[in-house]
């Protein structure tokens, strides 16, 4: 019935269709499984309202739990602002005290009259100490409360020990610094020490030491309305109550179990991590446990339930008896209609007594057609009557095949399916054997996938044999050869040698850094993971006896009879690894020719640069030529004037020397190279361009900096391209000399995950149309009329060749272009950089 007809009828009739149903289906049902029914119902609705009632209370207490949380968390964040307040402004004080006491506007009578004040003033602060740079005690004032083993001497030199470790901290920093807190010893209250340095004259003229009680600061610094609500601690690092009491952990009656209060916990700001605020709530409710309602409901539904089920069980009891009996009527019946193979029973004579459903349903024919029948039987194929009937011979002579036969079997619609058969005695209850039983099994679809599979083994193996690569498995542990296709079997025969000598060729390096122990089984030297789950090795080598580089990839697999195998599978890569050596030749020609041209560029103003100190030279001659003929020069001065001209023919060839190191041929070097000489060396080179075309450069170098794995000379050849193209970029935008300008700035940054030094170079120019930053670095792309538009794609090719990525954006001033900015950075080459890269981003392994 659709819904289209339910939409025409009346609502009564519609609510009757639902009622109509549930009777026929009702009336469906034996009387056995009515009674079963009607007894579990009851017993359904008792568990569901208990379930119900259970739910309920859970959510209750549930809510009541979150919310008690969500206050507590709000109240301990709002009491630890208050202690971090009060915290802020001791500090502030002592920082006005420290920083008269560096402009030396405090002696020691005001040092002890403004910390006598602060002590009487604020509860929580114990002692002010003034501490010279050797550590000696200048002056100090301390609260009567304070115990002897913690006042401090004036006179007295601090010892080694916390203090003294803050005291340095402090004087190395330049900032105030918080002692971590640590617990109490004998009976003495732990303090937090706070030290301010002094400065004086830019030199470290020692601190002024702050302490302060714990207990007071908890006291006084927290909240009244939260002491009154909450247990407060203050907690040291370590867990350790420095001040207040906890709650105990709290034991239930039917739980054998401590039960913690609920808590929060929050360090306290500035002090950090070593000083933590603890709440814990007082308990104010008895929970579900304790509830009356609840054990009512929950003893009435128990109660209830028990009542159906000793019902349910008296049913079930007299129902026994006739379930027993429709059993035993049934079982043979179900057996014999579940069964998916055939089963057949002759006499002795050879006359079918017996057939099940499923060989009916293999043959076609029904149990009243096949019941009775002698050889030759129905199911029989016509052309294949003489073999059943040997077969049946030799059954009925009890020479039958333990394992069965294979034979074709007719339909009654005609068609053959394949079946294998098996023949055993039936034997009745008194051991006396009364015929035979045959068991029928199609077999046709297994013979068809074997068929299948067969076909797709031989498509495979004619696939690995066409390949272009040796693939070949061997058994760890065993000289055994379990697969080679046809190219490993032309390279290396039909032995394992050339598998082995491939894995140990391309075998895994040593690690220089050694295997963490969840990683590696420390007695087997294998990895704990599954090794078929492994990812695979890949390594190049070089075998002389073939003349080939070959690309060896490896990886662990199950073989079919359960043994850990080892594939390997070579691929010849000679023309690529002659292609990769031709391609780098070209590259560094290609950078040799670049800087070539870029000092060709910059020829007439080396030639300026170089006339300055020629010019000199020449002057001193003639000059020292003149006084000597009319014998107005000394000694001194004779050595001062050579002096002179042997400064300006040193600086001549240091111009000389830097401009042949940097067009110079050489080979690919990446060396740990420093950035500071690396910089230093490209500003005087590309400073000498700049000043002709009036343009002021500034560079910025952040201070200890690590090295960088990079080629020096490729590098420099970056920054004085950028640098000089940023000069003339200065120069088409036709600036006024006031904003002629290019700024070098070397800094350490993270990007990508990684830490990296950033390399930006800046210029006052017009900057770049949105349709130039596009291409910007394609080859053969250049926006000067001259250019051959391979300086920037260069440039880029050097940075990627260092894993380092190039970038160029305009600066804007509102919308108007006020120049470009270049940047580039390279990784550190730290220990933990390179783990993380070569774990991202294996590469494969050279190996001749």
């Amino acid at each position: 019935m659709t819904a289209s007809d339910n939409a025409g009828k009346p609502p009564a009739e519609t609510l009757k269709t639902p009622v109509r149903w549930w009777r026929t289906w009702w009336r469906s049902l034996s009387p056995t499984r009515q009674d079963r029914f009607a007894a579990l119902a009851p017993l359904a609705a008792v568990m569901m309202f208990l379930a119900a009632i259970v739910a309920s209370f859970w959510y209750l207490r549930s809510e009541e739990i979150e919310r008690e949380k969500e206050a507590l968390k709000r109240d301990v964040e709002y009491a630890q602002q208050r202690v971090r307040l009060r915290l802020l402004e001791r500090q502030e004080q002592v920082m006005r005290i420290a920083r008269d006491l560096s402009n030396q506007d405090l002696d020691r009578a005001e040092f002890d009259r403004r910390a006598e004040a602060l002590i009487s003033q604020y509860p929580e602060l114990q002692a002010v100490t003034w501490i010279d740079e050797r550590l000696r005690i200048r002056a100090s004032h301390a609260a009567p409360t304070l115990s002897s083993s913690q006042l401090r001497v004036v006179g007295e030199t601090i010892k080694r020990g916390d203090t003294a470790d803050t005291f340095s901290l402090a004087r190395d920093m330049q900032q105030p610094v918080y002692s971590q807190p640590i617990g109490s010893r004998n009976d003495v209250p732990p303090l937090l020490q706070l030290q301010v340095p002094l400065a004086s004259q830019g030199k470290f003229a020692g601190v002024v030491l702050s302490e302060y009680s714990i207990d007071n600061l908890l006291r006084y610094g927290t909240p009244t309305e939260v002491l009154a609500r909450y247990a407060v601690t203050l907690l040291d690092s370590n867990g350790q109550i420095l001040a207040g009491t906890p709650l105990e952990p709290r034991r239930t009656a039917l739980i054998t179990r401590d039960v913690r209060a609920n808590e929060y916990e929050v360090p306290v700001s500035p002090v950090g991590n070593g000083l933590l605020l603890r709440a814990q709530a007082y308990r104010t409710s008895l929970g579900v446990i304790g509830s009356g309602l609840f054990w009512l409901v929950g003893a009435l539904s128990v109660m209830t339930a028990w009542l159906l089920i000793a019902t349910w069980r008296h049913t079930r009891r007299r129902l026994q008896a006739q379930q027993a009996l429709v059993a035993e009527t049934n079982f043979r019946r179900a057996m014999e209609n579940s069964m998916l193979t055939g089963m057949r029973a002759v006499d002795m004579q050879g006359r079918i007594t017996y057939v099940n459903a499923a060989f009916c349903q293999m043959t076609g024919w029904s149990e009243q057609d096949l019941v009775g029948q002698t050889p030759p039987y129905s199911y029989w194929p016509d052309t294949d009557h003489e073999t059943f009937q040997s077969k049946t011979n030799d059954e009925l002579s009890g020479k039958g095949v333990p394992g069965g036969f294979q034979a074709r079997v007719k339909r009654k619609s005609g068609s053959l399916f394949d079946a294998r058969l098996y023949v055993s005695p039936l034997v009745d209850a008194k051991g006396k054997q009364t015929g035979w039983m045959t068991s029928m099994t199609d077999i046709t679809e297994p013979n068809r996938v074997r068929e299948q599979l067969t076909a797709s083994h031989e498509r495979f193996t004619v696939v690995l044999e066409s390949l272009d690569a040796s693939v070949s498995v061997a058994p760890l542990g065993s000289a055994e050869l379990l697969f080679a296709n046809r190219l490993y079997r032309q390279w290396f025969g039909s032995q394992t040698d050339g598998h082995l000598e491939l894995v140990a060729q391309a075998g895994v390096l040593p690690s220089k850094e050694p295997a963490s122990v969840d990683d590696e089984d420390g007695l087997m030297g294998l990895p704990t993971d599954s090794l078929t789950s492994a990812r695979s090795e890949n390594a190049e080598i070089y075998r002389p006896e073939l003349g080939k580089w070959l690309e060896v990839r490896s990886r662990y697999l199950n073989w079919v009879d359960g043994r850990l195998a080892q594939m390997v599978i070579a691929t010849d890569i000679t023309p690529r690894r002659l292609a990769e050596e031709q391609a780098a030749r070209q590259a560094e020609r290609a950078q040799s020719v670049s800087r070539l041209i870029t000092m060709g560029e910059m020829a007439s103003s080396v030639a300026h640069e170089l006339n300055q100190p020629l010019a000199a030279i020449s002057n001193y001659c003639s000059g020292m030529v003149t006084r000597i003929e009319n014998k107005q020069i000394s000694e001194e001065m004779l050595i001062s004037v050579l002096q002179k001209t042997a400064h300006q023919a040193q600086r001549a060839g240091q111009i000389i020397q830097r401009i042949r190191q940097f067009v110079k041929k050489s080979e690919p070097n990446q060396t740990l190279a420093d950035v500071h000489g690396m910089v230093n060396e490209a500003v005087e080179l590309a400073d000498i361009e700049l000043r002709r075309n009036n343009v002021r450069l500034t560079h910025y170098v952040a201070a200890r900096l690590p090295k960088v794995m990079a080629d020096t000379i490729l590098i420099e050849q970056v920054l004085i391209n950028l640098m000089k193209n940023g000069a003339e970029s200065i120069n088409q935008a036709d600036r006024p000399t006031a904003r002629r300008s290019v700024e070098l700035r070397v800094v350490p940054r993270q990007l990508e995950g990684q830490n990296v030094v950033e390399f930006s170079v800046q210029d006052t120019g017009k900057g770049l149309a949105p349709e130039v930053l596009a291409h910007l670095f394609e080859a053969f792309f250049s926006t000067k009329q001259e250019g051959m538009g391979i300086g920037l794609n260069l440039c880029r090719s050097i940075v990627e060749s260092h894993h380092g990525r190039m970038h160029a954006e305009n600066i804007y001033n509102g919308t108007e272009v006020t120049g470009c900015r270049f940047s580039f950075w390279l990784p550190l080459t730290t220990s933990e950089a390179a783990t993380t890269e070569s774990v991202a981003t294996p590469t494969p392994r050279t190996i001749e």
